[in-house]
C-alpha cells in the first residue's frame, strides 16, 4: 500500500497502536503476577483497567475519522514485551526483579508517549479536533502512568533493591565490595 497523505499515514498509525494497546492487554496480568511489591503491583492492576478504556478511546478516535477499528501487529510493542518477558525469567531477588519490572513497564510508557504524542499532532495537523482531544486524553494517562512507576521506583523499589544486592554483594565477597581496581567484585550477567 501506498500512503500519499497525512491522514493515511495517521490511520496506518492508529492500527499500530490499536495492537500495541491489545497486546498491553495480555502481558499486564502477567507483569503484575510476576511482581511482588503490593504498591507496583496495584499501579500494573490500576493501569490495566485504564488501558481497557484506551483501546476504547481509541475505537471512537476510528470512528471520529471514519475508519473501522483495525489493528496491524506493532512490532515495537512485540520486541518490547518479549524483554519484558526475558526480565521476569531471570533468577533475580524480588527487589531486583521488581526495579526490571519497572524498568520494562516505562519503556512501554515511554514508546505510547512517543506514539500518542505523535499521532496526536498529526490529527490536529489534518483538521481532526475531535480524535486529536481523545489522543491527548491518552497521552495524559500515558504521562501519569510514567509518573507513578519513577515515583515506586525512586521511593521504593530501587532502594530496596540497592540494599538487597549490596547485602548479598558483600557476602559473596567477603565483607568487600570493590575489587583492586575500584570496579564491584563479581561477575555480571548479560541478557544478550
Amino acid at each position: 500500500m501506498k500512503i500519499e497523505s497525512l491522514d493515511e499515514l495517521l490511520a496506518e498509525e492508529l492500527k499500530d497502536i490499536y495492537s500495541a494497546e491489545k497486546q498491553l492487554l495480555k502481558a499486564m496480568p502477567k507483569m503484575a503476577k510476576k511482581a511482588s511489591s503490593q504498591e507496583l503491583k496495584s499501579a500494573l492492576q490500576e493501569h490495566l483497567q485504564v488501558t481497557e478504556g484506551q483501546v476504547r478511546r481509541l475505537e471512537q478516535v476510528f470512528e471520529a475519522l471514519g475508519k473501522p477499528a483495525k489493528a496491524k501487529t506493532c512490532q515495537a510493542m512485540k520486541g518490547l514485551l518479549e524483554e519484558a518477558s526475558e526480565i521476569m525469567e531471570e533468577d533475580a531477588t524480588d527487589a531486583v526483579l521488581d526495579a526490571g519490572i519497572i524498568a520494562a513497564a516505562q519503556k512501554v510508557e515511554h514508546y505510547e508517549i512517543a506514539s500518542y504524542g505523535t499521532v496526536r499532532t498529526w490529527a490536529r495537523l489534518c483538521g481532526e479536533e475531535d480524535a486529536a482531544d481523545l489522543l491527548q486524553q491518552t497521552l495524559d494517562e500515558e504521562g501519569e502512568a510514567d509518573k507513578r512507576l519513577s515515583g515506586l521506583a525512586e521511593s521504593i523499589i530501587n532502594p530496596e533493591a540497592e540494599s538487597g544486592a549490596s547485602q548479598s554483594s558483600s557476602s559473596k565477597s567477603g565483607g568487600s565490595k570493590q575489587s583492586s581496581s575500584g570496579g564491584k567484585k563479581g561477575s555480571s550477567k548479560s541478557r544478550r
